[in-house]
């Protein structure tokens, strides 16, 4: 484990229609989980799984107002806008980002989440790097 305790767990892919990436995804090989929405964060989600490449999760807006709405109206392709990853103990491991002297800004708090089972998950701003996600605990 590293010194952040943290352990790798998916991209994020922000689209506004998942056909495109759900066709390319699929040519690349990987396993499209079932279409699920998320009314916490009003988003609609694919995670996509691979043997030997990086997990994708692909969001699409829900109705009305989401948070991805702003980036696929300023990126109609779509983007990878975050990083996320898992960690068994969220409070030490932002204890051990800030004693990094990483500036971490909490922009969405814990929250369960259905694509997880219910695992808890937030989002924080990393002042050069950007947007990850963390998972608390591993998920089912």
């Amino acid at each position: 484990m590293n010194e952040f305790g943290l352990q790798f767990h998916h991209l994020g892919l922000a689209v506004r229609r998942p056909d495109d990436a759900r066709s390319l995804l699929t040519g690349l090989g990987y396993r499209m989980g079932e279409p699920i929405f998320d009314p916490e964060q009003n988003v609609n989600l694919i995670m996509c799984l691979h043997n030997a490449m990086p997990n994708i999760e692909v969001i699409y807006p829900g109705q009305g107002k989401g948070p991805v709405d702003g980036l696929v109206a300023r990126h109609m392709n779509g983007i990878v806008y975050h990083l996320c990853y898992i960690s068994n103990d969220l409070e030490a491991t932002l204890r051990q980002i800030d004693d990094a002297k990483l500036r971490v800004q909490c922009v969405s708090p814990p929250k369960p989440a259905i694509l997880f089972h219910g695992k808890r998950v937030s989002f924080y701003m990393v002042v050069g790097i950007g947007l990850i996600e963390i998972i608390e605990g591993v998920p089912d």
